[in-house]
């Protein structure tokens, strides 16, 4: 969805005020558009003339359509092109080639000019030199999103053959102000690159041959705009009523509840189904949808239709670029993840920016952070999209060129779509989550909701703003739309920048949390579970009670863990062999988590299970538990069986056992605690206990010099092992790094000539249909000569400078004897029929 904005009028003229409609709607001079007459977008390219010939042969001979149409078509920059004179054949409307500020009136049809885009502002057409260069225009697109911004719900785009994806976004900002979409049928044209690629949006209202569609166009202008006005002033009562149920229907097959989104978007839009169906009241389109399932999934759709683009309103993302991103790597420990959410993220544009925006930041300062960026919406076909990463070569006109090349690939197959690079799509996570009833995500550091609040009443603002202040970190920032704001929620927000719609989180305040707590966690009812509690005993299985009894008295301390350490299970008490790492509590590790003492053999031990893949034991390790030191058996067994076990993500059980204590450790500990105990009169059984100590002083200095060479030895391997393949990644590096700026280099002049070649192909494919018409002209015209001249009976030779023949007439056969084999052939050598005449005199008349 968009978010529609207003267009001022001229300075000085006071604005009529607006008059509040049933149903929320407003009828103000910024929803109206500038013209009362539809207007119909056609784009076309490659094997657009015979599209176009084939649309307005389909156009009604008895009656005016009252609409205008506007064609544009990829032409070649720098050839004349002969299309208005082509159309006019075709139809009874006036055609005109377009000049800059002409005026756009119903009955008439208007052609792009080459070399040239064209906008649709205030009932006019303007016209502008191209800034791209040639090959990377997209006129199509660039009029479609004019229409929409300023005919909104009356603006109609009609895709017709071509190559590429150009139309493609300007499909979707038609769709998302409301406004009807059709695309010539896949298959029915040699060139249907841009119809399928409009159709893969699932945007489409209707795939159409082109005879067939200026029938539809009209009877949908005829509800949309005529029969269908009085709805909008119908009795609230009534109009509410039927609302209400198609809200109803709508949650029962989609699970979400629309009933508390702005009325004016939900009206506009159900109007619109209602047109493209021809239904003329409220109460048949709600008995429409209780027989049509389909019709329901499709209204859901038309809600959901959500207008986004890469680094959309430029101005707000480089406030983000250069202060926002800055701050949250320059205030984060290493190795800190960077956590974002974007919640109403429809295909992912947005999310795919920030998350660009943060890698970039993060190589210049050199600096590495986890980031996750979490992108939801409810919208599935949305995230399906998202997911994939595959968007129309038309994204070139949102984002840089430095950036294109660098974090976007050409799909192969010379198709006109980039996939974003994996570097990118990895630090994304995408799901479906409904913001209104599930729980949020937490500990955020941005959250990017922009266009979302401007389609919530009231009441959904006031439950979101605070729910987002629950999910951000302290000093989090919240980034909305330019048509949104925080309300009255400024004891929860400070404003960082009022035009870029950013705001900082203050700190929490009482009655803050429970605010959001209260607004999703009644929400959510907890399915199959009891309500209350039952007793252990009635719960659960005699077996599984007994096993659990069982395992609870003898069974030891111990962890499942995967090939990197990572806890994925805790059984029993592990708290005196671990314990967590301060900071954020994130992913524990185990080797992190071990005490001293068992650090250093538990990281040896995973290593050899993991390469022998059979079991590892270390018993006897000296642990420090609690200021004191006891022993324990470590063992690590791969786990070889289950569905998660593979060898891709191996997985290992380690078990922590209490072994008995050595004499030696009873000893010291006997001797730690007598200490000074001894008095001076001990006499000689004090001298025998100082003998006994210095023996086990020296039991234990040779135990710790085993036990620092053992390291020493283990560490030394280490480093060679460690300083060997640094050398070899260095230098795979080093020629991976040759290779790729090779094949990027390559890989760059390829997409060029690529482009220039496609743009080109479709230029000549044009100026061919053209020359084509023109020959069939000229082909016409000769037969029609031919016809002519042989139906007057007047004897004609036509010959060339040298009076060689050229071509007769049969009347001239039968004066002179001419046959077919002469043509070529000197006039001189031809015997006439003339009795009584020798020779011939012929009247020769010349055309220079």
């Amino acid at each position: 969805m968009d978010s529609g904005e207003k267009r001022g009028r001229t300075a000085g003229k006071a604005k009529p005020p607006a008059r509040e409609l049933p149903g929320g709607l407003l009828d103000s001079p910024e929803h109206r558009p500038d013209v009362s007459f539809p207007i119909v977008g056609i784009g076309a390219s490659a094997g657009g003339l015979a599209a176009f010939e084939a649309f307005f042969s389909g156009m009604p001979a008895d009656a005016e359509p009252d609409m205008a149409f506007v064609l544009v078509q990829h032409l070649a920059p720098d050839h004349k092109s002969i299309l208005p004179e082509l159309i006019q054949r075709y139809t009874r409307m006036r055609v005109f080639e377009v000049t800059d500020g002409i005026e756009v009136r119903p009955n008439c049809v208007y052609i792009i000019p080459p070399n040239r885009q064209m906008a649709f502002l205030h009932g006019r057409l303007e016209l502008l030199r191209p800034a791209e260069p040639r090959g990377q225009r997209l006129p199509i697109d660039f009029f479609f999103r004019s229409l929409a911004q300023n005919q909104r719900e009356r603006a109609i785009g009609v895709v017709l053959a071509g190559t590429g994806s150009d139309g493609t976004l300007g499909v979707r900002a038609i769709k998302a102000e409301g406004g009807m979409v059709m695309a010539q049928k896949a298959g029915s044209t040699e060139f249907d690159g841009m119809p399928c690629s409009a159709i893969a949006t699932g945007l489409v209202d209707w795939q159409l041959l082109p005879v067939e569609m200026p029938a539809q166009i009209i009877a949908y202008a005829r509800h949309a705009f005529g029969l269908l006005a009085p709805l909008c002033v119908e009795p609230a009562p009534k109009t509410q009523s039927a609302l209400k149920k198609i809200f109803v229907l709508m949650r029962a097959h989609t699970g979400h509840d629309f009933s508390r989104y702005k009325m004016r978007s939900i009206h506009r839009r159900i109007l619109r189904r209602m047109s493209l169906h021809q239904i003329e009241a409220l109460d048949g389109y709600v008995q429409y949808l209780q027989q049509t399932p389909q019709e329901v999934d499709a209204l859901f759709a038309d809600l959901l239709i959500g207008v986004t683009s890469f680094f959309r309103d430029p101005e707000a993302f480089e406030v983000v670029e250069t202060q926002i991103i800055p701050q949250l790597v320059a205030d984060r420990p290493e190795g800190d993840a960077i956590r974002v959410w974007s919640p109403g993220c429809s295909t992912g544009e947005e999310a795919y920016s920030i998350a660009i925006l943060l890698q970039e930041h993060m190589e210049a300062v050199q600096k590495r952070h986890p980031v996750q960026v979490f992108a939801t919406d409810i919208d599935g076909r949305a995230i399906a999209t998202a997911r994939a990463g595959r968007y129309p070569a038309s994204i070139a006109a949102d984002i840089a060129p430095e950036r294109l090349a660098r974090f976007f690939t050409p799909e192969p197959g010379g198709s006109a779509y980039y996939i974003i690079n994996k570097s990118i799509r990895d630090l994304l996570i995408f799901s479906e989550q409904d913001v209104c009833q599930d729980p949020p995500f937490s500990r955020l550091d941005l959250i990017s909701c922009r266009n979302l609040l401007i389609y919530f009443g009231g009441e959904l603002q006031q439950k979101v703003v605070p729910l987002f202040h629950y999910a951000l970190n302290p000093r989090g920032v919240l980034f909305l739309g330019a048509s949104e704001s925080i309300g009255g929620f400024t004891d929860l927000f400070v404003a960082l920048d009022g035009k870029a719609k950013l705001y900082r989180r203050k700190e929490d305040l009482p009655g803050a949390t429970r605010r959001a707590q209260d607004w999703f966690l009644p929400s959510r009812p907890v399915r199959h579970r009891s309500a209350t509690k039952a007793a252990f005993p009635t719960t659960m299985p005699l077996r599984e009670l007994t096993e659990q009894a069982i395992l609870q008295q003898i069974a030891p301390a111990g962890a499942m863990v995967n090939g990197l350490g990572d806890i994925l299970y805790l059984f029993g008490r592990t708290g005196a062999y671990l314990e967590p790492t301060p900071g954020e509590a994130g992913v524990n590790n185990i080797i992190k988590m071990a005490r001293q003492g068992l650090q250093h053999e538990l990281s040896r031990s995973l290593y050899e299970a993991g390469v022998s893949k059979a079991p590892v034991r270390s018993p006897g390790l000296r642990v420090k538990s609690n200021g004191q030191f006891c022993r324990v058996n470590l063992s690590v067994h791969p786990v070889t069986t289950g569905p998660v076990a593979t060898p891709q993500s191996p997985l290992f059980l380690i078990i922590l056992e209490e072994a008995p204590a050595l004499d030696s450790d009873r000893q010291n500990e006997t001797l730690a605690k007598g200490g000074g105990g001894a008095g001076a009169g001990a006499g000689a059984g004090a001298g025998a206990k100082v003998g006994s100590g210095e023996l086990d002083a020296e039991a234990r200095l040779v135990i710790v010099e085993e036990e620092l060479r053992a390291k020493d030895d283990f560490l030394r391997n280490m480093q060679e092992q460690l300083a060997t393949a640094n050398e070899e990644l260095r230098s795979s590096n080093e020629e991976m790094q040759s290779i790729n700026e090779e094949l990027q280099s390559s890989n760059e002049e390829l997409e060029t000539s690529r482009e220039e070649l496609q743009s080109l192909n479709e230029e000549l494919a044009t100026v061919n249909s053209e020359l084509q018409a023109k020959v069939g002209d000229l082909s016409q015209a000769n037969n029609d000569m031919n016809n002519l001249l042989a139906g007057t009976g007047i004897a004609t030779v036509f010959v060339d400078c040298d009076l060689r023949i050229l071509r007769f007439t049969p009347s001239a056969a039968q004066i002179i004897n001419l046959i077919p084999s002469d043509l070529g052939r000197p006039v001189a050598h031809i015997v006439a029929n003339l009795v009584g005449y020798e020779a011939v005199n012929f009247s020769v008349l010349r055309h220079d």
